[in-house]
């Protein structure tokens, strides 16, 4: 285990729970409390805007995430982020928005650094310095409340760069946002793919926070068993009654989101997570879609090497909320998920067979931190089996 995934193990603490959380009904009603000013600057789309904060009249720096480039953060996106927003404009961040805008919020909230590939490569201190307002627009990230800010970097072997790209996760606990505001009605627009994507990213958290083997305590355990009910029983609701029954579930939905974010803040993701970065990085799949990909791949490979141990706890737990039998909890539950959302193949996002070898390599090389978290280690051949599985 390398050095920081053995401070992340040893970590004692119960729980790290640091944002103050609020519910709203409306936007506007956090505005009027929080007392939105010219010094605060608002991070979000502009047809979140168009629908929630135009008719206000507030006086904010309001910034449109699509100003700073298309797709998921990058270190380009982060310095032209950095470049239209001066540091000395803003005492305030707002974000509301989905993972990526929450995580390029945080960002926003710390010191500056020379570099951004220096910051996200650990070679720049992280240092909080202006208080976060986190809003999610989706049910998926739990970046609201979490420790860690996600970017495409450019990737390294040995201090070099290779001339790929890969996703890596900005871990520290000075970024976790001062407040989080849950408003169910921010919900409403998305799109039913981008929800159903963000919902079982949000049930993969809790999944992998409960069958981790190092960090997990009861607290985390609580969270995440709690997301997972929360969570499934929607798919549920769905499955019988079609794709507009998540209008009436979108608080629990919203709060299950932020339950798995609780429990993966001090419990940590694992290998659904690694694996699935450098098929993000490299052809920007979206990041929930892109784990659901490997997802029941990586449950049936712990499955099939260690039955009989968490991997038995989180089935009887799927069972009983899904009404199977023990034995068929993982089988149910990828049934279920496709009926949610149908489940490409890796080879439909350009993913090739070339990658099936070179994405172990990165995964071993900046991913570490992750895969250590694995409820069943993986070796190199392992992983090889699982992208080919879902080639």
């Amino acid at each position: 285990m390398d050095k920081f995934s053995a401070s992340l193990a040893a970590d004692r603490r119960e729980i790290v729970f640091a944002p103050t959380v609020y519910k709203f009904q409306r936007f506007a009603e956090m505005a009027q409390e929080f007392g939105l000013n010219e010094r605060d600057v608002v991070l979000c789309n502009e047809s979140v805007h168009a629908s929630y904060m135009k008719e206000l009249g507030l006086k904010c720096q309001f910034v449109f995430r699509n100003k700073f480039g298309p797709g998921e953060p990058s270190e380009e996106m982060i310095q032209n982020m950095y470049d239209a927003i001066p540091y000395d404009s803003y005492d305030r961040v707002v974000a509301v928005g989905g993972g990526a805008i929450l995580d390029l919020s945080k960002l926003l909230g710390c010191r500056r650094p020379d570099t951004v590939h220096n910051l996200f490569f650990k070679r720049f201190p992280v240092v909080h310095e202006k208080d976060v307002i986190a809003i999610p627009t989706t049910c998926g990230t739990g970046s609201e409340c979490t420790n860690i800010s996600v970017a495409i970097v450019k990737d390294e072997k040995d201090g070099r760069l290779t001339g790929r790209e890969t996703k890596l996760g900005l871990v520290s606990d000075d970024i976790i946002p001062n407040r989080v505001c849950l408003i169910p009605e921010l919900l409403r627009p998305l799109p039913y793919k981008p929800f159903a994507c963000s919902a079982i990213d949000a049930l993969i958290h809790a999944t992998e926070s409960f069958l981790s083997p190092h960090r997990k305590t009861m607290t985390s355990e609580l969270f995440s068993e709690k997301a997972m009910d929360m969570i499934l029983k929607g798919f549920k609701l769905i499955s019988e009654q079609g794709e507009e029954a998540r209008m009436d579930y979108l608080d629990e939905f919203i709060t299950a989101s932020f339950y798995a974010g609780i429990a993966f803040l001090k419990a940590g993701c694992g290998p659904v997570h690694g694996m699935s970065f450098p098929l993000g990085g490299t052809y920007h799949v979206p990041h929930g879609e892109s784990n659901y990909m490997l997802f029941g791949a990586i449950l049936k490979y712990y499955d099939e090497k260690n039955p009989d141990g968490e991997i038995l706890k989180f089935k009887k737990l799927v069972a009983r909320i899904l009404g199977c039998a023990d034995k068929d909890a993982i089988s149910t539950l990828n049934a279920l998920l496709q009926r949610i959302l149908a489940l490409r193949p890796l080879r439909e996002t350009g993913f090739t067979e070339q990658d099936i070898v070179e994405f172990p390599k990165s995964v071993e090389i900046n991913q570490q931190r992750l895969m250590n978290n694995a409820y069943y280690s993986f070796e190199r051949a392992d992983m090889e089996r699982i992208y080919q599985e879902c080639y």
